[in-house]
């Protein structure tokens, strides 16, 4: 590993956890549709988080159950967000659907016997932008698991010019993080049937997302 890298992996992790608390503390957040998810938690049962690549910077804040994996990049910005997410007392799974992906999928199947939740963008790492690729859908056919939509949105940030407009929240701005209906998906079904189930719910979050947002007044970044 080079000097540079070393640097960053000492410094850039820290300084993040410490900017992602920075910021979600100083936001008026809102969190809805977590009651089904609560229930779930009391049974002993465990999910799939499902959330789009350019929300993700806050999402760890939106999250109060019983701890969480994620399946993350094996690049050095996932490296660093790996290492960001520990601060959070949060476990990765490193791989992708271009590079490491069969064995983050084994590590997944194998993760999904434990009490920990999982937690999948499904279009990562590169896209195209909230258009979801299959990888979620034969996690939870084959683990049994529901699949949960989750979106943030707030009313003030900066999207960047990157494939997914990824977003970076300011700090004071008005915040929601909204869960969506838990998907259920057997081994029987279709593929195409269930990618496009999900897609479907997950789009519906995201407007049902930006509607909360309006009601206070303001739109969503």
């Amino acid at each position: 590993m080079k000097l540079n890298d070393k640097l960053l992996l000492a410094i850039v992790p820290w300084l993040g956890a410490k900017m992602i608390r920075f910021i979600s503390l100083t936001q008026r957040v809102v969190i809805y549709g977590e009651e089904p998810l609560k229930k779930e938690w009391a049974s002993d049962r465990h999910l799939i988080i499902s959330f789009w690549h350019d929300q993700l910077l806050l999402m760890i804040m939106g999250y109060r159950g019983p701890g969480l994996k994620n399946l993350i990049s094996p690049s050095m910005d996932g490296e660093l967000l790996a290492q960001t997410m520990k601060y959070f007392g949060q476990g990765a799974v490193r791989g992708s659907s271009s590079r490491g992906g069969r064995q983050a999928f084994r590590e997944l199947i194998a993760l999904s016997t434990e009490k920990v939740d999982l937690v999948v963008t499904p279009d990562g790492p590169k896209g195209p932008r909230h258009q979801l690729k299959d990888g979620v859908i034969q996690l939870a056919r084959i683990s049994g698991r529901p699949v949960i939509p989750l979106t943030y949105v707030c009313s003030r940030g900066y999207r960047f010019r990157s494939w997914d407009h990824f977003l970076f929240p300011f700090p004071f701005a008005r915040a929601v993080y909204c869960y969506g209906t838990p998907q259920y998906f057997s081994r029987d079904q279709p593929l195409e049937e269930c990618r496009l189930r999900l897609q479907q719910a997950m789009d519906e979050n995201q407007q049902q997302a930006e509607a909360y947002m309006e009601t206070y007044g303001v739109s969503a970044v």
